[in-house]
Formats: structure tokens, sequence, C-alpha cells
């Protein structure tokens, strides 16, 4: 296996040769093997291990080892000690999200500030072949099934040509040694279930499957290109204009196509779109329509697609406070809640309501579609969409627009109007004023 991964690194990766290396390594077969290849190859390289804290004193044991395997084979060593499940439940993750972000966003840190080139790590043809079935049965594109690219921007996986029965087969006659982890055994996790139930059986069927497999990824990744290539094309006779701001596209290539929807999502799905029915019915809106994802909107704007990055301002925004809280941000500015004993003159960006029927949590959200409420001075409820049609808001004025609520009522369109389920009667014992500062 040592001349087989001389003769990859020699034409496949020549630039390692010359390169700062970080190889990531856990303690396991997979990474330890990467160390010893990179080692006898003479690359120059060192090692970096996370320490997860998820399995007690076998992670501690696991740091151990790869302190004393750096010691044995003279390399640099660098050990990162996490609180991943407390970081997973700050960041509403699960524990394995959590561990590849905190692995990764570590790895790059030291990469530039040590001035690494490269971070190597062992994924293999088996890891190839399992994150493969897990897009296929979570439903995925073209692009899912691609495979684990060799080089992702500065990250290399060199072993990728490599099965798991190659790399421990070389292990054993080496007479390396690793570390297992228990948790590898466990079936709980969709990809060790996948590792240990499913793939045996198709290899049994097939001892040729992975192999066969390495042939289908490559099929794959030469369609990939053609699409790309009939997707580039598209994409140059559509887009009308580009700027800092914006791009606009011109529908009418779109509905050239024999089928749009495939090229919209190719062209757009890089800005986190998801909806692509919605994005798809833009094609045939009426002007003003707009489809949003997490960081950008799609606008029709007659005969165009304009899309734009969404500002801090049109961000949807969701805050949630008590009633002991006094003052909170929001994207349109600073709400301050005080205790009065009198109403006095009532203007736009203030509201007198009864505190006593405000239920914890209150929150400051984006409106959303299928919201109602029952405006102060009218009978019955109202939706809103209906209500800024009725006033006659902008696009722009319904999009800034938010809403605070108590529990799941609105209490205030903010700048707008109060619900009148919040009102002052004769039985109120305690006025709170809500006043918007901008």
């Amino acid at each position: 296996m040592i001349n087989t991964f001389k003769n990859h690194i020699e034409n496949n990766l020549p630039f390692l040769k010359h390169s700062k290396i970080l190889i990531a390594i856990s303690g396991g077969l997979d990474s330890v093997v990467l160390t010893h290849l990179c080692n006898q190859t003479k690359l120059k390289i060192a090692l970096a291990h996370c320490n997860f804290n998820l399995r007690g004193s076998e992670s501690d044991a696991d740091e151990d080892f790869v302190l004393q395997l750096a010691e044995d084979l003279d390399l640099e060593v660098f050990i990162e000690s996490f609180e991943t499940e407390t970081y997973a439940k700050e960041h509403k993750l699960s524990t394995q999200m959590a561990a590849r972000e905190l692995r990764y966003n570590w790895f790059e840190e030291l990469s530039e500030q040590l001035h690494f080139d490269y971070i190597l790590t062992a994924h293999h043809a088996d890891d190839v072949l399992e994150t493969f079935l897990i897009n296929l049965s979570r439903g995925t594109g073209l692009e899912g099934l691609t495979g684990i690219p060799e080089i992702n921007n500065n990250i290399i996986r060199p072993l990728l040509s490599f099965s798991r029965t190659a790399i421990e087969s070389y292990a054993t006659e080496a007479k390396i040694e690793w570390r297992e982890d228990s948790s590898n055994a466990s079936t709980k996790y969709l990809r060790n279930k996948l590792r240990h139930d499913v793939i045996p059986q198709l290899k049994v069927i097939n001892p040729e499957f992975l192999n066969n497999f390495q042939k289908t990824l490559k099929h794959l990744g030469d369609t990939a290109d053609i699409v790309e290539e009939s997707v580039n094309a598209v994409l140059k006779r559509a887009i009308k204009s580009i700027d800092e701001n914006q791009i606009s596209y011109h529908i009418s290539e779109f509905q050239k196509v024999n089928n749009p929807k495939a090229y919209v999502f190719e062209i757009f799905k890089e800005y986190g779109f998801t909806e692509w029915n919605d994005v798809l019915n833009l094609l045939e809106a009426q002007s003003g329509k707009q489809v949003f994802s997490k960081t950008h909107k799609l606008l029709k704007d007659r005969d165009c697609l304009i899309l734009s990055e969404i500002t801090s301002e049109e961000k949807p925004q969701q805050i949630e406070f008590t009633t002991e809280d006094k003052r909170i941000a929001t994207n349109l500015g600073t709400l301050l809640f005080e205790e009065v004993d009198t109403v006095e003159s009532k203007t736009a960006n203030s509201i007198y309501i009864d505190k006593d029927l405000l239920k914890s949590p209150l929150s400051v959200r984006t409106w959303q579609e299928g919201d109602y409420f029952y405006p102060l001075g009218m009978q019955g409820k109202k939706k809103l969409s209906k209500f800024f049609k009725d006033e006659k808001l902008s696009l722009l004025d319904k999009e800034k627009c938010l809403i605070l609520c108590s529990k799941d009522k609105v209490v205030w369109v903010i700048n707008y109007r109060a619900d009148n389920r919040f009102k002052i009667t004769e039985q109120t014992k305690s006025i709170l004023k809500i006043t918007l500062l901008q």
C-alpha cells in the first residue's frame, strides 16, 4: 500500500510534497494509517487531535495515544478539548454535527494562525459509499451522489481511492497500533447502521460492489460536468445585469428550456432556497411576488427575476422575552416597557395595554401569512395581509413589519395598530405603556 500511496501523491497530489500539512487524527485506524503513510512518504506533517469529551476516560485515552504516537514519530502535535454536548445544546445541533463544526472550525484556525497549507483527513472509499447511501436515503440531486471530493479548498483526502479493507490489511501487516472507538459499534446512528448491516450484505451479493460503485461515481462525475456546461450556457444567456447589490435574469431564458425547474434549481441552489415550486412559480407570477431563503430573496419584476441578499433589516426576526424585561432591541428600534398611572396622548409609536392580560413568553417576530389579530376600535378579527392591503402598505413596508405577541396572540402590529384583546378597561389594575424608540 505504501508504494501505491506514494504513486498516488506523485501523480495526483504532487503539491503536497512541498507543503506544510496538518493531519486530522482521532487515534482510529484510518487517521493513524494516514499519518504513517505520510510520514514514510516524507511529507512535512503535524498532527491535530480533538478531545470531544463524549466518552469519558476513553476520550482521554485517545488523546494520550495520539500524544505518544507523535512522540514516537517525532511529530508536532496540537490537542484541543471541547465541551461538545454544551455546544450542541447552545447551537441546537446534534452531537455529531456539533463535533464536526467544532473540529473543522479549529482546524481552520490552526491552519490560518500557523500557516499550514493543507489539512488532510482520512476519509476512504467506504466513507464515500456510506455518504452516497445516506444522501440517497434522504433525497438528493446529482451533486449529493457524486461523492466526497478529494480536494475541497484546503481540505485534502488522499485515501479516497483506498478501501477500509486495504487500510486495515496494511495496518496489520505493518504492525501499526490504533484505538477503537466504542461508539462506532453502535447502530443507533444511520452511518453505523449502513456500515455494519447494509454495506456488508451488498458486498456479499457482489464482491466487486465497491469497485463498481467507484466506476459509477466516475460516470456520475462525467454527467455532472455535462450538466454544469449546459447550466452555464443557459446562465450566460439569462443574466441581464449584475451590480454589487443584485443580479437580474431574463425570465424568458428559463421558459425556453425543456425543464425550467431543473435549471432554476441548479442556478439558485447555492443561495439557500428550498421551496423550489415557489421559485418556479415566480416565472408566471405577478410582478412584485417574492421568495425568500435565509440569506437571499428572488423578486419577480415584470420580465425579470432579481436576486439580492437580504439585509439585516429584512431578515426574519424572532425575539423572546418576559414581562419583566424593560427594553428589547429590534430591527425597527428599541421597545420600551414602562408601567404608568394614566393614559396620555396616543401616538403611532406607542400603545397602552392591560399588563395583567400579558402572558410570558412574549415575543417580537416577523409577521407571517395566516397571522391575524383583533384591531383596536374594530369588531372581529382580521388577517394581517388584509389589514396591510387596507392600509395600503407598500411591499417594502410589509416586509419590515414586526408584531409583538403574547404567546400566540398578537398584542401590537408595531407602529400600526394594537389588538383589542389587550385594551384598557375599567377593570384594569396595571397599565403598561409600550413605546418604539427609533
